[in-house]
């Protein structure tokens, strides 16, 4: 169940030059039947997209609301957009990357309602070579609205026009801007991936920043592989990210795309590092007085 959670971005690159040699990054599963049943699924993949949603998420909520302490701020700020943002209108969520839990761990703090829906849970990138290694892993990752990338495949590959097209569509897509598991907590320039997503989308989404802690206590990144109980939790959602008056200098500048992204995806790193500090104060002050989150139910 752990390996849900690898959901991973990519490596920044632009298009290589005409006629250069380009190492492809090794495929073990051929994934390129999956893109298609993601793009326009039919009744089989609702209905067991409904099951498949219906129990990670309940799973998700156990786990972290109930079985540890989670201390949560401004969850509402999520649930409002999820809840109230006008039809159409797409939801890009952001954040950091500590546990293979991650995903879709946080999503456990959510109204059930939300986080068992499959008309409003996310639609995340998970790594190719580990959720998407043969059919039957392919097919429960696939129901679980996650779409396959393959690291190191650049910023123009299918998980990334996908990832496009379903916020054309007005739907939340989640990305981990890291590009990784951050197991070591250092400070890594994101991903670009992200920036070409925001760039390209037909209209700028609603950008939510998420910043936690303590997830890789619940799920270590050393063996032994299990999920712990009792452990302190604390998550930010941050109020959404305004990029309108830098896209529409970026638009009506002479800039190439490749800048575009590089300054689109810097200005996310900034917004994101606000919340770090602050993020740390808070669960310190958590591991003195916990409550208990209960605003989710």
């Amino acid at each position: 169940m752990s390996s849900f959670l690898f959901n991973l971005l990519l490596k920044p690159a632009a298009p290589p030059p005409n006629g250069a040699a380009v190492q492809q990054p090794h495929i073990p599963y051929n994934i390129d039947w999956i893109f298609p049943r993601l793009r326009r699924p039919n009744r089989l993949w609702h209905i067991a997209s409904t099951g498949v949603i219906g129990l990670v998420g309940f799973f998700s909520k156990i786990v972290i609301v109930w079985l540890n302490k989670a201390r949560v701020h401004n969850i509402d700020v999520l649930e409002n957009a999820l809840e109230n943002r006008p039809k159409g209108k797409s939801l890009l969520t952001v954040s950091n990357h500590h546990s293979c839990f991650d995903d879709p761990g946080i999503w456990g703090l959510l109204k059930l309602r939300n986080v068992c829906n499959k008309n409003v849970i996310r639609w995340s990138m998970a790594a190719h070579d580990i959720c998407f290694t043969c059919k039957a892993h392919s097919l429960f990752f696939m129901y679980g609205k996650c779409i396959p990338v393959v690291r190191g495949g650049g910023v123009y590959q299918p998980a990334v026009d996908l990832c496009i097209e379903k916020l054309k569509l007005g739907d939340w897509v989640h990305v981990f801007p890291e590009g990784k598991v951050n197991m070591t907590k250092e400070d890594l320039r994101f991903k670009w991936g992200v920036g070409r997503i925001i760039y390209e989308a037909p209209d700028l989404p609603i950008i939510i920043p998420i910043w936690h802690i303590g997830m890789d206590d619940v799920l270590p990144n050393e063996p032994p592989y299990y999920l712990r109980m009792g452990k302190k939790l604390t998550y930010n959602f941050g109020n959404p990210i305004d990029l309108s008056a830098l896209m529409e200098r970026l638009r009506s500048s002479p800039v190439s795309e490749e800048e575009a992204r590089k300054q689109i995806t810097d200005r996310i790193q900034e917004e994101m590092m606000v919340g770090v500090e602050w993020e740390g104060g808070k669960h310190n002050l958590a591991l003195i007085n916990i409550i208990p989150h209960a605003s989710c139910f």
